[in-house]
């Protein structure tokens, strides 16, 4: 089992930025990708980005794209989404996640924090 905790969100003005963090514990060497949600109230869950934890190659949707940075720290098995440019669109609560594989679904979830962007 993985446990994912996320930390960062709040409110901010448009055009401002915030980092979110995600920290990961119990069977962490099973992790081979990690990735971010959001879910805005009455829309789907959407992907972010995600990062393979080996190498460290991103990949983002197009809507982030030049906005959104995912990162990670091995050492503290801590994945990062610094998010710069904020718009009142990008509110909602994100959620982490981490998959047993490079592709396709993820296996583990955090419990998500509410990110609010303020015009």
């Amino acid at each position: 089992q993985v446990q994912l905790v996320e930390s960062g969100g709040g409110l901010v003005q448009a055009g401002g930025s915030l980092r979110l963090s995600c920290a990961a514990s119990g069977r962490t060497f099973s992790m081979l990708r990690m990735g971010w949600f959001r879910q805005a109230p009455g829309k789907e869950r959407e992907w972010l980005a995600s990062i393979i934890w080996s190498g460290g190659s991103t990949y983002y949707t197009d809507s982030v794209k030049g906005r959104f940075t995912i990162s990670r720290d091995s050492a503290k098995t801590t994945v990062y989404l610094q998010m710069n440019y904020l718009k009142p669109e990008d509110t909602a609560d994100y959620y982490c996640a981490a998959s047993l594989r490079t592709t396709g679904g993820y296996d583990y979830w955090g419990q998500g924090t509410q990110v609010t962007v303020s015009s």
